[in-house]
């Protein structure tokens, strides 16, 4: 799945959308993009899981 994160603009937020990924399935790759705000999360976990709990930690994903 890909998503884009427009206030993802740091190395540190880019840790913080990582955290919030494995939180949900540890086991997830995760490939960030900070120049275009992309996220490509291989993961078998549900979707919505995985974007709710972004936006709950502050970072809301656009598909």
């Amino acid at each position: 799945m890909q998503f884009r994160i427009d206030n993802m603009t740091c190395g540190g937020c880019a840790k913080g959308v990582t955290k919030a990924i494995h939180s949900v399935d540890p086991q997830a790759t995760v490939e960030i993009d900070l120049a275009t705000k992309a996220v490509r999360v291989g993961s078998s976990a549900d979707e919505a899981a995985l974007l709710a709990k972004l936006d709950d930690a502050g970072y809301p994903p656009e598909r």
